[in-house]
């Protein structure tokens, strides 16, 4: 396997991508979420891309307008369409013997290929959609309800509580919390829910089940869709072990389609 660094215009800004490159015709466009560079956070991105690109699958990774080693403002997802599409093109001139492209993204990410209305993308891999309208958002209701399930099945947490080590005033905050009706869907979910309701290829919705963000796009998501697949006792950015392999298995069983 090997990596090569390119660049590409974007609205006049210079953009720099990276492709590890491979000999099958379905490649992997990964979108970076947040503020993060290509690599990602401890580099966990370019060691997926080199995890499945050694599978044969090339791949794509680059920095949007603003961020790590590319030119121009940071207009954050909402604004990040253009970036994305010329990321598309760039990996179709570089790698031309891709017949299919496979977008990937986490958090805002995600969000942001749904925004985009898929980018021209064949299939989309959408994980953990962002769908907070304020970061100072409480969780949803579900999603306290499913910690604190999760809770009392930890014989840690429950002898930590008989000992005292756990605040009760913040406890009873937190139930009284979960007691709240179901919020409406944001006005961000709705526009992304619309923005992609016409998309014709696959996609699928991994989910980390220990995720505030992946639980909040739940509670806005018809609950009997058959695209979401949620990981066990996985965090936002599948850094255990077990999850970090159950994502690589879910993009490489869409790759291999």
């Amino acid at each position: 396997m090997s990596r090569r660094h390119v660049t590409f215009d974007c609205e006049g800004a210079r953009l720099v991508g990276s492709i590890d490159e491979g000999a099958a015709a379905t490649g992997l466009l990964l979108v970076s979420g947040g503020n993060e560079v290509r690599s990602g956070a401890w580099n966990g991105q370019a060691q997926f891309a080199a995890q499945i690109a050694a599978e044969g699958f090339p791949v794509f990774r680059f920095d949007r307008r603003g961020t790590g080693d590319s030119e121009g403002a940071n207009g954050e997802f909402q604004s990040s369409a253009p970036d994305i599409n010329a990321a598309y093109e760039t990996f179709r001139v570089y790698c031309p013997h891709i017949e299919r492209i496979v977008g990937f993204g986490n958090c805002d990410a995600a969000s942001a290929l749904m925004l985009a209305e898929g980018a021209g993308l064949d299939v989309l891999v959408l994980s953990n959609p962002w769908t907070f309208e304020d970061t100072d958002e409480p969780p949803p209701p579900e999603a306290v309800r499913a910690h604190y399930r999760q809770r009392l099945a930890d014989g840690a947490a429950i002898k930590r509580l008989l000992t005292g080590k756990v605040s009760l005033r913040k406890l009873l905050g937190s139930l009284f919390g979960a007691m709240r009706p179901a919020t409406p869907p944001s006005t961000l979910a709705q526009d992304m829910a619309s923005a992609i309701a016409g998309f014709s290829g696959p996609i699928l919705f991994p989910i980390a089940e220990r995720d505030r963000t992946g639980q909040a796009f739940l509670s806005a998501w018809p609950k009997d869709d058959p695209r979401i697949r949620v990981c066990g006792d996985a965090t936002h950015s599948y850094v255990e072990s077990h999850s970090r392999d159950w994502l690589a298995k879910q993009v490489l069983e869409v790759l291999r389609g």
